[in-house]
């Protein structure tokens, strides 16, 4: 399995009710997010994914969220933009975005400051998941079977 990580940043205001006095206060953060995806092929050009296509990618998705007041935002009309409903908001949107086939995103971290940060793993899709299967029953021939003792 390899896994490909990208960062970048964007400058946004936030309120967060209760969770401490200063968090309730409208205050802003340079945040950072660390976006990872998993493949485990590699094309023919020996990568995962080109960094320049990923990049363009959540790009696109952070954009929307650069120098606004997130709580007005409508991905986070059901819950107030805390770094762990941001880092699942960019996990989903580039999942949406992410069609290549084996590739998947596996986690995304939102630093809202050099020493904190949240982090949201995607579940791996049902497909990916092992079930533990017990042992099929080695079928003997009737050929092979011993004839009852009687």
């Amino acid at each position: 399995m390899y896994e490909l990580k990208i960062v970048t940043r964007f400058a946004a205001a936030h309120r967060l009710a209760l969770v401490g006095s200063r968090c309730e206060n409208l205050h802003g953060h340079n945040w950072k997010i660390e976006v990872a995806i998993a493949g485990e092929k590699l094309d023919p050009a020996g990568v995962l994914l080109d960094f320049g296509v990923l990049k363009e990618r959540v790009r696109g998705i952070v954009e929307r969220l650069d120098h606004r007041f997130l709580n007005e935002l409508g991905p986070f009309a059901a819950g107030q933009p805390s770094s762990e409903r941001i880092a699942a908001f960019v996990a989903h949107e580039l999942a949406r975005e992410l069609q290549e086939p084996g590739l998947r995103v596996s986690r995304v971290s939102a630093w809202e400051s050099e020493d904190a940060c949240a982090t949201y793993i995607l579940p791996a899709p049902a497909s990916r998941i092992r079930r533990q299967v017990r042992p099929k029953r080695r079928r003997v021939p009737a050929s092979a079977r011993r004839a009852p003792r009687g």
